[in-house]
């Protein structure tokens, strides 16, 4: 089915340029220059901090890896104060408040805690930053949103298919501001890129490929033990039902395990995942098919989560994303972290801001010359200060809607391997439903990992997901394998930490 108008006028980009005309503010350095306010009526929100010289207070939930990363992009940022940091683990809490110490010399006092809640509960706190393990991301959105705070939430967003669309509900009936840590979406280089494919100005967009192909290596086994006693494990878990505790969940490694992570396809991978269907026409929403192929190679270790993946999704207007995992290690390992564009004249774009394209019949790639896109400027932390300071969601660059699109589409590649089942290691593992471009692109990694990485068919076999049809309206899977999929669109929870329904949220 062909879409009757590939190239819709009306995007996020013309919205946020549309509000910053009316409005007649300007964002630089992160601040926003003009006095202007702006209220968000009928919702919890607070909505614009009145004045451009009003502090923005934030609370940072979870502490290691990327919440050293949030604790440093808001304490760079123009008038904000780090109110709370918050981790269940007395280690990372203490780590986290004397980093903060350390980098304020004084001249803001933060509290520690280990529950969100009590920062929630605090009028005076305007947002909340959340780099907590994927299970946590979408249920702190909700209770931010529900208490009238600002979210800045790590990718991605959601765990599970249903809990985003109720993060999504959340927004809406709340007012508040959700920016999605997806960080190529404060890069005008590559919003550039997608506009000019969606004006014309470039043929035609076939499929965006992204690729999450960086070196990592297995975990090994931890026995299954007592949590330490100074990590709450119970509020750890949150709303992942988990039968034991062993130490490959704490502090990193959860990605690994479909209870709490959602593997590189949705760690890593989701910036990639995110731009390949940012380059999507505005008009479509999620995929309507959708496989997988992949395994868990060399390692003989306690990780569930594939680390070598092919994936394929097809919108209703013909156009597809592809997805490559590769997280194994060898000698000669290619990195690569990117996004490729193959267009219907067949030209390939390649680069990231800073593109080149290389043409039918050309020996060779040439410059592609762009006009900046449309970004809420400042990059991705001062863009969401600035969004906050408006009190307008839809400045936020990679906005709940972005990050909802992106995730669940991760999400429905991810559910097609865990239903696969194990066929030979073979080139010819799977048709992919008679899509030629497909075919060529996982025999590019079949090779990789037959003659890189040594795999053989002797010793191992791919996992060979089902072709799933999902319906975009619903958010439901439909036809084969139905009933098996949707079991996959919602975790169970446990008590207390509950994702509320959409019609409770």
């Amino acid at each position: 089915m062909s879409n009757p108008n590939p190239h819709p006028k009306t995007t996020h980009a013309s919205t946020r340029r549309s509000f910053l005309k009316k409005t007649g503010s300007a964002v630089a350095g992160g601040s926003f220059l003009a006095g202007s306010s702006f209220l968000i009526t009928g919702t919890k929100a607070s909505g614009a901090i009145e004045g451009a010289n009003d502090r923005v207070r934030i609370a940072v939930a979870g502490l290691n890896g990327r919440g050293q990363a949030h604790i440093g992009g808001w304490l760079g940022a123009p008038n904000v104060e780090l109110a709370y940091v918050a981790d269940p683990w007395e280690k990372a809490l203490a780590k986290g408040i004397s980093g903060v110490q350390k980098r304020v010399k004084g001249k803001m006092t933060t509290q520690g805690i280990d529950d969100i809640r009590r920062a929630l509960d605090d009028p005076t706190v305007d947002a909340i930053s959340i780099a907590t393990p994927n299970h946590w991301h979408s249920l702190m959105t909700i209770w931010g949103a529900q208490a009238g705070k600002h979210v800045y939430v790590e990718k991605p967003m959601s765990h599970d298919i249903a809990e985003g669309r109720v993060a999504v509900e959340a927004q809406k009936k709340y007012g508040v501001v959700i920016q999605h840590g997806t960080q190529r979406r404060s890069n005008a280089g590559v919003a550039g890129l997608h506009e000019a494919l969606k004006s014309g100005k470039l043929p035609r967009l076939k499929i965006a490929y992204g690729y999450c192909c960086k070196p990592r290596s297995g975990i090994g086994h931890e026995p299954i033990s007592t949590p330490p006693a100074e990590l709450n494990w119970e509020h750890w878990k949150g709303p992942a039902v988990i039968d034991h505790y062993h130490a490959n969940y704490v502090p990193y490694d959860w990605h690994w395990f479909w209870e709490t992570g959602n593997g590189d396809l949705n760690n890593q991978g989701t910036h990639q995942l995110d731009v390949a269907r940012w380059a999507i026409d505005d008009d479509q929403t999620h995929p309507t098919r959708t496989m997988a192929i992949g395994s868990r190679f060399q390692w003989d270790d306690q990780g569930e989560t594939p680390n070598t993946m092919f994936a394929m999704a097809e919108y209703p207007n013909g156009q597809m994303v592809f997805f490559n995992v590769r997280n194994v290690n060898y000698k000669g390992y290619q990195r690569q972290v990117f996004n490729e564009y193959y267009l219907e004249d067949g030209s390939v774009i390649t680069g990231e801001g800073n593109y080149q394209i290389l043409r039918p019949g050309a020996s060779k790639a040439e410059p592609l010359k762009l006009e900046p896109g449309d970004v809420t400027p400042g990059g991705n932390w001062n863009a969401f200060i600035a969004a906050v300071r408006a009190g307008n969601p839809e400045m936020a660059n990679g906005n709940v809607m972005d990050a909802h699109y992106g995730c669940v589409l991760g999400h429905i590649m991810n559910n097609s391997y865990r239903l696969g089942s194990e066929v030979p290691f073979s080139e010819t593992a799977s048709d992919f439903g008679g899509n030629q471009d497909a075919i060529e692109h996982f025999g590019r990694l079949h090779k990789v990992m037959s003659e890189g990485v040594g795999i053989s068919g002797s010793d191992a076999n791919y996992q060979l997901g089902p072709m799933l049809s999902f319906n975009a309206q619903t958010e439901r899977f439909e036809g084969e394998r139905a009933d098996e999929a949707n079991a996959l669109v919602k975790d169970a929870n446990n008590p207390g930490y509950e994702v509320p329904s959409v019609d409770a949220v």
